[in-house]
């Protein structure tokens, strides 16, 4: 099925990151206490549902609240009007939209970070606790492990099914994209046929990537490749079966905001869908209330075509 070419979405400066660190103690500036900082969030943000499951993960519930924000941004440059005073009291004039998500300090009304990978892993270091059970998303020794698997889902996962589903890429761009992908998910597929977790035997950091980022190949660039190649991303049962396990997992499935993933991709894309879109690889509402806490070595579920597909306006790659 041809694809109608990619409208221009219309693009806005990205603003000044925020990259604060919270501290171990008071000589840091911002250090850890209890309910004096809050996350700022939007659930079909894939960086903000990162956050809200190591959040979880983590038992923070308590310790530091949690925002949620609208699906869809509210305001024309694609930012939160929620958000808008944060961003005018940390940066004077501030000139971009007012995006999450945002870690804020309640003392001083200003924000902390809105750099996701700061974020998660002051979250591990500086709010997990020290019981001897807390899960530790950022093991000792794993740093630079756990960045090369963001490199891959953000480059050879994210990236490249992008521009595998560009309607407007010629079609020896859109196969060595899709090359990249596959290569990608073999490289997962055959980590996770020896073991239960990216890692090893624990759940980490590059776990909580990973599934992030296979919600997002599923829900919203699926969308855009043709059926073919969706059936080969499909043909990866280990890897596919262990994002089923994870969204059945207490800290994962209850943040899977589907209507509001879809609705957010709704109203940022143009063009057309792509045959892919009626194929689906994994029926994530069946999954993520079951409750399971630990990985179960289960078959994933077969790619179909449901007469209830979802069916969104003419869109183009996210």
């Amino acid at each position: 099925m041809s694809a109608a070419p990619l409208t221009t979405v219309p693009s806005f400066p990205a603003p000044p990151s925020f990259r604060g660190r919270v501290g171990s103690d008071a000589s840091s500036g911002y250090y850890p206490a209890p309910r004096r900082y809050r996350l700022h969030l939007s659930l079909s943000c894939p960086y903000c549902l990162r956050i809200a499951v190591a959040h979880s993960l983590l038992g923070l519930e308590e310790t530091l609240p949690v925002v949620l924000l609208p699906a869809v941004p509210d305001r024309p440059d694609g930012g939160h009007s929620a958000l808008r005073p944060l961003y005018e009291a940390s940066s004077h004039r501030h000139p971009g939209p007012a995006l999450a998500p945002v870690l804020s300090d309640t003392w001083t009304g200003r924000i902390v970070s809105t750099h996701t990978p700061d974020i998660l892993r002051d979250l591990d270091r500086r709010f997990g606790g020290d019981g001897p059970d807390r899960i530790t998303l950022y093991p000792h020794g794993a740093g630079a492990e756990i960045e090369a698997v963001e490199h891959l889902c953000e480059h050879s996962i994210n990236h490249a099914a992008q521009q595998a589903g560009r309607a407007d890429a010629d079609a020896t761009a859109r196969r060595t994209a899709l090359g990249r992908l596959l290569s990608a998910l073999d490289s997962l597929e055959g980590r996770l046929a020896h073991q239960d977790f990216l890692l090893g035997d624990a759940l980490t950091a590059a776990d909580v990537q990973v599934w992030v980022t296979l919600v997002q190949l599923d829900t919203v660039h699926r969308l855009h490749l043709d059926a073919a190649a969706v059936h080969h991303v499909a043909d990866h049962p280990h890897l596919w079966a262990y994002a089923r396990r994870l969204a059945a997992h207490p800290a994962f499935g209850p943040h899977l905001d589907l209507d509001g993933i879809a609705r957010r991709h709704h109203a940022h894309c143009r063009g057309l869908e792509a045959a892919g879109a009626a194929v689906r690889i994994l029926d994530w509402t069946a999954h993520r209330t079951d409750g399971s806490a630990h990985p179960s070595q289960e078959e994933p579920d077969r790619p179909t075509e449901p007469q209830d597909a979802l069916h969104l306006r003419p869109s183009g790659s996210a």
